[in-house]
């Protein structure tokens, strides 16, 4: 039986409905679905009575999805099941986003339940290799993502994000703890005449079972917004969400979606 540890976001829902069989929702304190009716609530101060009751409903996977942000502990609310994780809970909280979700994952995994990732139970969400729109990327901007996916590279070893933006090899705005739609915020108010590429693409030693990078028909606003000219994105490490309509929102702007290989 399958558990899914839902966030806010469209990416919860999105997983549900390509599944046969709807998973237990389950949903962390202040984090609750946004289109999705929760059957466990559990604050993080509960998690091993959570995990307790998980198994004792016959649940063997685990998949997380959407977002979630690192939550205050109140240490007069730990329960005597939740006691013995509260180092190794601490410590990811401390840590950086994969850091930290590797620690999640980890404390799961001990118990015997198999963590799952969201491409993995509903792989319809991986687009496949390719321009996806009419407009095409120039080879000026294919050179971009290949600066684009370098500086993400160096980003990854500092646990820092999973998007940029960079145009004629410069780069333009990196992504921060404040995600994606913030950094192309960031640049509507740029001072040059546009023009650039968005690329995302997980980092790269990150554990893939959670926290992949997404898009949907809010990045395409966000990326006219900022003055760029298209996104690519990396197969295999970015979820589409809505794809059909990402594609009809580029096709009817003028932006280009280009899935290429992952890098080396």
């Amino acid at each position: 039986m399958l558990a899914l540890i839902a966030g806010t976001g469209a990416l919860p829902d999105e997983v549900v409905s390509h599944l046969e069989t709807k998973p237990i929702i389950c949903a962390m304190e202040g984090f609750i679905p946004d289109r999705l009716t929760a059957d466990i609530v559990f604050p993080l101060e509960h998690l091993g009575s959570f995990i307790a009751d998980l198994k004792g409903r016959g649940v063997t996977e685990i998949c997380m999805a959407g977002a979630v942000k690192r939550p205050q502990i109140d240490p007069s609310r730990i329960d005597s099941a939740t006691m013995p994780l509260v180092p190794v809970i601490q410590q990811a909280l401390m840590s950086g986003d994969d850091s930290a979700l590797r620690a999640v994952i980890g404390i799961l995994e001990e118990t015997g339940l198999k963590v799952r990732a969201a491409h993995e139970i509903a792989p319809a969400l991986l687009p496949q290799l390719g321009c996806l729109t009419d407009t095409q990327p120039s080879d000026d901007d294919l050179a971009d993502a290949d600066r684009a996916a370098g500086i993400l590279r160096a980003m990854g070893t500092a646990d820092v994000g999973q998007a940029c933006a960079v145009s004629k090899g410069q780069a333009l705005v990196i992504e921060s703890i404040f995600g994606t739609d913030w950094m192309l915020q960031s640049l509507t108010q740029r001072p040059d005449a546009g023009g650039g590429v968005l690329f995302k693409a997980p980092k790269p030693d990150q554990d893939r079972r959670a926290d992949l990078p997404t898009i949907g028909p809010g990045t395409v606003s966000g990326a006219v917004a900022a003055g760029l000219t298209g996104i690519v994105i990396e197969k295999g490490g970015v979820i589409v969400l809505d794809q059909e309509r990402v594609v009809e929102e580029c096709d009817r702007l003028g932006l280009f979606l280009y899935v290429r290989e992952r890098a080396n």
